[in-house]
């Protein structure tokens, strides 16, 4: 077994000369589809010997699609064409799922009111779980008064995203979606999902819930400097 790797985040070669683009045959001595060759078979071989996965992963790529057109003014680009929301609703109607579920932050109980609305008018019933559901207090997690939101003692209901997932679950829904929820809190929600998941939205409190800002700006450069975070207890 090689020593080596794979790094597809630093490959440094042009898009049109990639290997792993089909275009070309360039990877560095990190490249995944060149170290790889075994596990991706082994994934391909997932896909023929399971018709639902198949499924699954053919409306994924219909759809990606269907998401740009040819553009007018240059032939050699693509036009994107759809919003993740609409991306969303015409995937699950490929799939013909009736029932989606909805795994929300409370801070975001508007747009998950907004987001309900509009998948309910195109005929999905929606069973949707806030992330405080069950009002349990943060002390049942160990946490001290000086380690909560407001460092008074008061109650402040824990995110209970598993309890999330198993509403869901209990309400047999066919496909998830997730709208919010912290980190930590979202990873627990797809451990516990039994159904298949997409993230609608992600939880940046700072940046408007769009963490590429971050990579985007030249502000958030300090993000490169490692700083002491503190550590777990």
């Amino acid at each position: 077994m090689s020593n080596v790797e794979g790094k597809c985040a630093k490959c440094p070669f042009q898009m049109s000369d990639r290997i792993c683009r089909g275009y070309g045959d360039k990877g560095p001595a990190f490249c995944s589809t060149k170290l790889y060759p075994d596990i991706v078979a082994e994934a391909n071989a997932e896909y023929e010997n399971d018709n639902e996965l198949m499924q699954f992963a053919y409306n994924a790529s219909k759809q990606e699609a269907e998401c740009y057109e040819i553009s007018e003014i240059n032939p050699n680009k693509m036009e994107p064409q759809k919003c993740r929301i609409q991306e969303i609703i015409e995937f699950c109607q490929k799939m013909g799922y009736k029932k989606l579920g909805l795994a929300f932050c409370i801070a975001l109980r508007q747009e998950a009111m907004a987001l309900n609305r509009i998948l309910e008018s195109h005929g999905f019933e929606v069973v949707s779980a806030v992330c405080k559901v069950g009002s349990t207090d943060k002390s049942f997690l160990g946490l001290k008064a000086d380690e909560k939101i407001w460092k008074t003692g008061q109650h402040e209901s824990m995110c209970n995203p598993v309890a999330q997932a198993k509403i869901l679950n209990d309400a047999h829904t066919e496909f998830n979606l997730i709208l919010g929820l912290c980190v930590g809190h979202d990873s627990m929600f797809i451990k516990f999902s039994e159904a298949p998941i997409t993230v609608v939205a992600v939880k940046d409190r700072l940046l408007g819930h769009s963490p590429l800002m971050a990579l985007y700006s030249s502000y958030y450069a300090f993000l490169e400097k490692p700083r002491d975070v503190g550590s777990a207890t």
